[in-house]
């Protein structure tokens, strides 16, 4: 019994953060397959998220053979400490004191977020950014209340604001415009930033595909090994049926 309530309480924790808000999810349509988009969710990575967090089981040098990036390239690109090797773990160089000082609290690893927290989550969180003055980095979000993190990716989004705007809701069939009701607590962009919303939203596509694949780098590999097993199951099946039968003849 004690085993059993022991096993329980290890799944709570994870079910309590993947379940978060009551928010609606964005679906985040994961593709490992598309390289090119993890190479550029590694590049988005590196340049605004490797500051603070850090990537504690992973090694650059499997990132970069898994994703085709050239030893070169990534230490010239991908990896800003000095004292770091190639074979390295890609952790960073601030301190947890420091951070906890500075934010209040340390800065999660990321590497399993996308495995606790869902890819849709993760998704929905990164464009759910909010102004908010009260606030001490001045941002909030929808999914994540009192988020205790700057909006890192804000200049490339833009300035989002939290309330009463007009939503689009459907077509006109027979003018072919948009039809937009008036709804409270939606978010909106206020100020454009440096990307449209279109580009943004594919930048944090790649972001979270990259996260996808940080958190189980072994996913397609496992995927081909399920195929095998399935197909060595079926082509067994051939020979254990005909032997059950031959064993069982004699006894009917």
């Amino acid at each position: 019994m004690k085993k059993i309530f022991a096993l329980i309480a290890a799944f709570v924790p994870a079910i309590a953060l993947a379940s978060g808000s009551s928010v609606h999810l964005d679906h985040h349509r994961t593709d490992l397959h598309d390289t090119a988009s993890l190479q550029r969710g590694a590049k988005v990575f590196a340049n605004y998220c490797m500051g603070c967090h850090s990537l504690e089981h992973a090694r650059f040098n499997r990132v970069a053979r898994d994703l085709d990036i050239p030893e070169k390239l990534m230490m010239d690109n991908l990896v800003f400490a000095g004292d770091k090797k190639f074979g390295d773990l890609m952790t960073i160089g601030m301190s947890k004191a420091d951070s906890k000082k500075w934010f209040g609290a340390t800065p999660p690893d990321l590497t399993l977020v996308a495995r606790v927290r869902r890819p849709d989550w993760v998704y929905t969180y990164l464009r759910s950014f909010y102004e908010d003055p009260s606030r001490p980095w001045g941002v909030n979000n929808v999914v994540f209340k009192d988020v205790g993190m700057p909006n890192v990716l804000g200049h490339l989004q833009g300035v989002q604001k939290l309330g009463t705007a007009q939503v689009k809701v459907g077509y006109d069939t027979l003018t072919g415009q948009e039809i937009t009701e008036e709804h409270e607590h939606v978010l909106y962009l206020d100020q454009a930033g440096e990307l449209t919303p279109e580009q943004f939203d594919k930048v944090v596509y790649d972001l979270v595909n990259f996260l996808v694949y940080v958190a189980e780098p072994i996913a397609l590999e496992r995927q081909t090994i399920g195929w095998w097993v399935l197909l060595f199951l079926v082509i067994f099946f051939v020979p254990v049926y005909f032997l059950n039968k031959e064993y069982w003849k004699d006894f009917k």
